[in-house]
């Protein structure tokens, strides 16, 4: 019973397929067609389809946008074969749906797979943007190309290479998932292995290539010779001065470089450009001999100096020592300007070294000298007090130019201490010049000088021997000082103030007090005077022992010295 129920349920789907088996044979539909790659040939063209006969019984038609680009007219014509992709048969109408964008990019995927498995280049080209990368076409199928596999450096522009066909290497394919990810930098790395291969084998030093500059650094420019990079270092770019590769090259730029060192083991390329022309520095000691004067223009400046260009290529430096007379410890930027035009003198010249000393503060007079052949030793000066330290004054006597008094030479009658303090600064003062020590950059100046010296006529009367009255003036542990006619200070020390020991007591004496004194050494510079009590009067005794008799005679040393006194005491009462 059963069996007759399933019999009975079997019957109406044989039934329907039958139907549709007969359909399709009416219909002349063939399903094995879909999906698959056909040869047809076009019948005719309307207005938005192309009428293709692909050999079944119906005809195909494919839209004319699938045969060009948008808003170009397809080159197709009745009578062409062109390949097409079956997409189905449309049963209610009987035409067949076919795809020439399908087959192209079948026929892609077919091509592809193919050299995919066979390891080769495909071409294509970069038409799009996304998200990590590009988009390729390699002809009707569509790749990704990751942004770190577009060049063997990182590519800041990527416009040049669009739309430009150029090989590429497929890293990975899915035709299930519909991905391709293909690399142009492998095919870059793998030819650029290849040239530096063959250029490695046949480079040498002094050899004069061509090459683009690939990158700029601070230091230098990377050249690439055709597969092999070789640094040009900023200092082998001209001979003139760069401060930065940029100023001279600019990436993409073509240059012809010489090879100036080749390390095979390494594969370091060393690269000049200045090679290839004529070394400006050749004769360069005759051309510019010390002391001649030149133009030229301020190049670089830094803190011990500046750089100035007397010829392109030839430079020398002026050091901050000689940019002024006057300004010291200031900054060559303070004094001169970058593309400043000056002029200077050399100095000297070192031609194996390449070195120039120049001066700009040469070219301009000694102010010094300037000054002591305006005002010569013994003149006037008049100025303005600009400092005043522990030891002196500087006075402003010309432009830039001070002079200095210093503190013994600001009063005959008192000490410096209390002389420079009646002094302010701002004051303006006039002094005597006393010395210029050109050399040295130095004036010197007096204001004491402005007068003649009180204790002169005293100095001039005083002889080294003589016996003078002096007035104490101060009582000290190891002398007293004493002052000789008003205007000379004199010092007596202890071991000096008396004959015997026992009297050579400071504190015998009083301020006020007058003493009689021999003259030991006069200083007429600092008009002082080293004076002896004890001298004068073993002199006395010598002498009154002289005139009077000895001991041996048998009168006394007492007796001797008594009737001296009395002699003089006598010849004081006649005077």
């Amino acid at each position: 019973m059963a069996s007759a129920t399933t019999a009975r349920a079997a019957a109406p789907e044989r039934a329907h397929e039958d139907f549709a088996a007969l359909l399709d044979e009416t219909l002349g539909r063939d399903s094995s067609f879909d999906g698959s790659v056909v040869t047809g040939r076009i019948i005719r063209l309307t207005d938005e389809y192309a009428i293709v006969d692909v050999g079944l019984k119906s005809e195909g038609r494919v839209a004319l946008k699938e045969f060009g680009p948008p808003g170009v007219a397809p080159e197709i014509k009745p009578g062409d074969h062109v390949e097409l992709y079956v997409e189905r048969y449309e049963d209610r109408d009987g035409s067949i749906v076919l795809s020439r964008e399908k087959a192209r990019r079948e026929e892609a995927w077919t091509n592809l797979e193919r050299a995919f498995e066979g390891n080769q280049r495909v071409t294509g080209a970069i038409y799009g943007r996304v998200k990590g990368g590009f988009t390729v076409d390699l002809g009707g199928a569509v790749a990704f190309l990751p942004g770190s596999q577009v060049d063997i450096r990182p590519v800041r522009d990527v416009g040049p290479l669009m739309g430009t066909p150029q090989p590429f290497q497929i890293l990975k394919m899915d035709r299930a998932r519909g991905n391709i990810v293909v690399s142009r930098r492998a095919v870059l790395e793998e030819t650029r292995a290849e040239q530096r291969s063959e250029l490695i084998q046949g480079l040498k030093e002094g050899m004069i290539l061509d090459g683009v500059v690939k990158n700029i650094t601070d230091y230098g420019a990377f050249v690439d010779l055709g597969g092999v990079d070789g640094l040009l270092h900023v200092t082998d770019i001209a001979w003139r001065r760069i401060n930065h590769p940029s100023e001279a090259l600019q990436i993409g730029q073509g240059v012809k470089v010489q090879v100036i060192r080749f390390n095979p083991e390494t594969q370091r390329i060393s690269l000049g450009m200045k090679q290839l022309e004529a070394d400006p520095w050749e004769g360069v000691a005759a051309k510019y001999p010390p002391g001649a004067k030149y133009s030229g223009r301020v190049t670089n400046i830094t803190d011990y100096g500046a750089f100035v260009e007397l010829e392109p290529g030839v430079e020398g430096l002026v050091h901050v020592s000689e940019m002024s007379w006057t300004k010291k410890n200031v900054h060559p930027g303070k004094i001169v300007a970058t593309s400043q035009e000056v002029e200077v003198m050399v100095l000297d010249v070192d031609g194996g070294k390449r070195r120039i000393s120049l001066g700009l503060k040469q070219v301009q007079r000694n102010p010094w000298e300037q000054f002591l052949d305006e005002h010569p030793i013994g003149s006037e000066v008049e100025g303005e007090i600009h400092n005043i330290t522990e030891f002196g004054l500087f006075v402003g006597i010309a432009p830039e130019i001070d002079g200095m008094v210093h503190m013994s030479d600001l009063s005959w009658d008192e000490p410096g201490e209390l002389a420079i303090a009646k002094f302010e600064k701002g004051q303006v003062i006039k002094a005597k010049v006393l010395d210029v020590d050109v050399e040295k950059e130095r004036i010197s100046l007096g204001v004491k000088q402005l007068r003649d010296d009180p204790a002169a006529a005293t100095l001039d009367a005083v002889h080294k021997g003589d016996i003078v009255t002096c007035v104490v003036t101060a009582v000290q542990a190891n002398g007293i000082e004493v002052r000789v006619n008003d205007v000379l200070t004199g010092f007596i020390r202890r071991a000096e103030l008396a004959r015997d020991k026992s009297d050579q007591r400071p504190d015998r004496f009083a301020i006020g007090e007058k003493v009689d004194a021999r003259i030991t050494a006069i200083d007429r510079a600092a008009r002082k005077l080293s004076l002896t009590i004890k001298g004068k009067e073993i002199e006395e005794e010598k002498q009154a022992m002289q005139d009077f008799g000895s001991s041996d005679s048998g009168a006394s040393l007492g007796d001797i010295l008594g009737a001296a006194i009395r002699r003089r005491n006598q010849m004081q009462q006649d005077s």
